[in-house]
């Protein structure tokens, strides 16, 4: 923890105070922040992120404005500040490019939480506790996962891809043919379902099918087991 690079964005001064004192008191040494958009990007410009948290309502734009932006220089893990908590709100943030989100008013040690279980779960992490290794491809047809890399390639093309949505692409192609119910998938990936609903799997699943299917709307690879969830097939289905 104490290498990752944490930048914090909101423009209440006080929050941004007491994360950063948090922070650095679990672990986490190398903490920027920032109180505009504007100041996000320049930042990111210069330092590449691990982890960011992005504040919904910031005073030049939105937090939804400026993910989709963040994410052209960036694949750090997002996790969004809100105040807003209804459903639209949530897979809003999902489909601009966060990976997870918390409410206002937020326990400071349950940003920490989320952090550390991101981190445990991060490709180079898993690496190193699982031994992997010293390079692990997963073949399915048009594309491939590079583990080691943490690179999607798509038809010989990489493919940009958001942590959360990588962890889960990764968990499914560690267990191809298998039927993995949302539950499960919200455990292995996020690790702690209590704080996330079925539609952060939903979201993730579709921005997957986005990447590696022809016809996202008609998969082949990534496919939907009614009733129970979703199975990653090694060949394609006749």
């Amino acid at each position: 923890m104490e290498n990752k690079h944490i930048l914090i964005v909101d423009d209440e001064k006080a929050i941004v105070k007491m994360l950063e004192i948090m922070l650095k008191k679990e672990g986490f040494n190398h903490i920027y922040t920032a109180h505009t958009g504007a100041d996000a990007l320049s930042i990111l410009e210069k330092v590449k992120m691990d982890i960011i948290v992005l504040d919904v309502m910031l005073p030049d734009c939105s937090g939804f404005e400026l993910c989709p932006k963040i994410r052209q220089i960036s694949a750090a893990y997002i996790l969004f500040l809100t105040a807003k908590v209804s459903d639209l709100d949530v897979l809003t943030g999902f489909a601009t490019g966060g990976d997870d989100y918390v409410t206002k008013p937020f326990n400071p040690l349950e940003i920490a939480a989320r952090m550390k279980a991101y981190l445990r779960r991060s490709p180079g992490t898993m690496a190193i506790q699982e031994k992997k290794e010293s390079e692990k491809i997963y073949h399915f047809g048009r594309f491939q996962l590079n583990e080691e890399a943490g690179e999607l390639i798509v038809e010989g093309q990489a493919v940009p891809c958001p942590t959360q949505v990588y962890l889960l692409l990764l968990h499914f192609c560690k267990h191809p043919n298998m039927v993995l119910s949302k539950s499960r998938l919200l455990e292995a990936v996020w690790g702690f379902d209590h704080y996330v609903d079925d539609n952060t799997v939903s979201v993730h699943i579709r921005r997957i099918r986005e990447r590696i299917e022809k016809d996202p709307s008609s998969p082949e690879h990534l496919v939907t087991v009614r009733g129970l969830g979703y199975k990653l097939v090694k060949e394609k289905q006749a």
